[in-house]
C-alpha cells in the first residue's frame, strides 16, 4: 500500500481547480446551468483520472480516451430545446473543453492548461460583442403565414406593413387549404426588426399562423 502524493501530481490538481475556477466563474457569473463549482469539478475530475491513466498499471490510455464519452453525457444533460431554439450548447461546449484543459494538466502541461484557459476565457467574453456585430447586419428567414380569409389583398396590406418596418420581403409561394392562404415569404432585415415582425404579426386578427 502506497501513501506517498508525487508533488507533480499535486501541482497538476492545483492548476487544473485554478483553470477550472476561472473558467466556472465567468458561467456563474452569467448565470448559466453548469457553473463554478461544477466546472471546477469537470477539470479536476478529468485531471485525476488522466493521472490514474497514467499511474495505473499497463498503463495506457483507455482510461482518459472514456473520459471523452462520461463528458458527453453530462453536455448533453444542459442542452434544452424549445420551439424556438437550442440552448445549452456553448455551456455544453464549455463543459467540454473544461475536461479537454483538466487532461492537460493532468499529463502535466500546466503552461498549456493556463494558455487554453485564457483563450477559452477570451472566446466566452468576446461573444456578446460578436453577437451584437451580427445582430446588426441583415439577417434572411422564410415566414410561413397562414391568413384567414381567401383575400389577395391582405397579402399585399402585410408586404406593405412589413416594407414599412424595416423590412424586405419577397413573396415566395402561395397555396390555398381548406380555404386558407398559406404564403411563404422570404424576409431579410436586422434582427430587432424581425423580432418586431413576430410581434406585429401575432397581434393581426387575420392571421390564424405563422412561423
Amino acid at each position: 500500500m502506497d501513501f506517498t502524493i508525487e508533488l507533480e501530481d499535486m501541482i497538476a490538481m492545483m492548476v487544473s481547480i485554478i483553470c477550472g475556477g476561472a473558467i466556472g466563474f465567468e458561467r456563474e457569473y452569467k448565470n448559466k446551468s453548469a457553473g463554478f463549482r461544477t466546472i471546477i469539478l469537470i477539470s479536476l475530475g478529468s485531471t485525476i483520472f488522466t493521472i490514474v491513466s497514467r499511474h495505473g498499471a499497463g498503463a495506457d490510455d483507455r482510461i482518459s480516451a472514456n473520459i471523452i464519452t462520461g463528458i458527453g453525457f453530462i453536455g448533453a444533460g444542459v442542452i434544452f430545446k424549445d420551439k424556438i431554439s437550442v440552448r445549452g450548447l456553448t455551456t455544453a461546449a464549455v463543459i467540454w473543453t473544461s475536461a479537454a484543459i483538466g487532461m492537460t494538466t493532468g499529463i502535466g502541461y500546466h503552461a498549456l492548461a493556463l494558455c487554453l484557459t485564457v483563450i477559452t476565457l477570451g472566446v466566452l467574453l468576446m461573444v456578446t460583442k460578436v453577437e451584437q456585430m451580427i445582430a446588426r447586419l441583415q439577417k434572411e428567414r422564410l415566414l410561413n403565414v397562414t391568413f384567414r380569409d381567401p383575400d389577395f389583398n391582405q397579402i399585399e396590406r402585410l408586404e406593405s406593413m412589413l416594407n414599412t418596418k424595416g423590412l424586405s420581403v419577397e413573396r415566395v409561394e402561395i397555396t390555398k387549404e381548406n380555404d386558407h392562404l398559406i404564403v411563404v415569404f422570404k424576409v431579410s432585415g436586422q434582427k430587432k426588426y424581425l423580432v418586431i415582425m413576430s410581434e406585429t404579426l401575432a397581434t393581426l386578427p387575420e392571421i390564424i399562423s405563422f412561423s
